[in-house]
């Protein structure tokens, strides 16, 4: 059985885990592609292929979670009467298979997300604000106002903020779990974890460093009387 080595030629039994696993997704994929071409074949065998989207041969596609439905529903449950859950989807079909967006003409946003008339824009603004509220983006102003820089946030850790804030039904959290479980997202919800207990320990031990001119020494006690 071949090993893999580093550049160096030292055997890194790690690595040839890594491609074994990586070699076993790529025929899990193709397997369940293939599938679900066995049953198109079966149920619509005669549909033109001019008429079918497919990713790799048709163009102006990007890259979503599939999470991506629940988190919007969660959203427009916690924004009754200015659901922002549609609003972020057209952010991420307008993102570059990147998280990093520059918004250069809002009411283009503000169309795709279903906003007309002389309010559009501050209608999608108000929903670009819960939308940050939610954990969902961060945003920077810019040339065109405030969302002239959007960074979108991973909304499977968005969906987890909510829920710890009490935001997420558990119902809407149950489904959440099986579906992000079902696509092997669960180390995301470990991944923010972690990152907020380095968060929490970070702060802390600044909390305990004396300020400026501050001694370490601990304040005296007052004399017993």
């Amino acid at each position: 059985m071949s090993q893999a080595t580093d550049a160096y030629g030292k055997l890194d039994a790690s690595k040839g885990v890594i491609m074994a696993n990586a070699k076993q997704a790529a025929v899990k994929k193709l397997n369940m592609a293939e599938r679900a071409q066995q049953q198109m074949d079966v149920h619509f065998p005669n549909c033109p292929p001019a008429l079918l989207w497919r990713r790799k041969t048709n163009d102006g596609y990007t890259t979503v979670p599939r999470t991506l439905p629940i988190a919007m529903q969660a959203i427009d449950l916690q924004s009754k009467g200015t659901p922002a859950g549609h609003t972020l989807f057209c952010l991420w079909a307008r993102s570059p298979d990147h998280p990093f967006i520059t918004i250069e003409n809002p009411a283009t946003f503000a169309a795709e997300a279903g906003f007309f008339g002389e309010r559009a824009v501050d209608t999608w603004r108000k929903r670009m604000k819960r939308l940050r509220e939610l954990s969902f983006i961060a945003s920077k102003p810019g040339p065109s106002g405030e969302f002239h820089y959007v960074l979108l946030m991973n909304p499977n850790t968005a969906v987890e903020w909510m829920r710890s804030k009490g935001q997420v039904q558990d119902v809407v959290y149950s489904r959440f779990l099986d579906r992000l479980n079902d696509v092997g997202g669960g180390n995301d919800i470990k991944a923010y974890w972690t990152y907020w207990q380095q968060v929490q320990s970070a702060n802390a031990a600044n909390a305990t460093k004396p300020k400026e001119g501050e001694s370490n020494e601990p304040a005296a006690q007052a004399p017993v009387v």
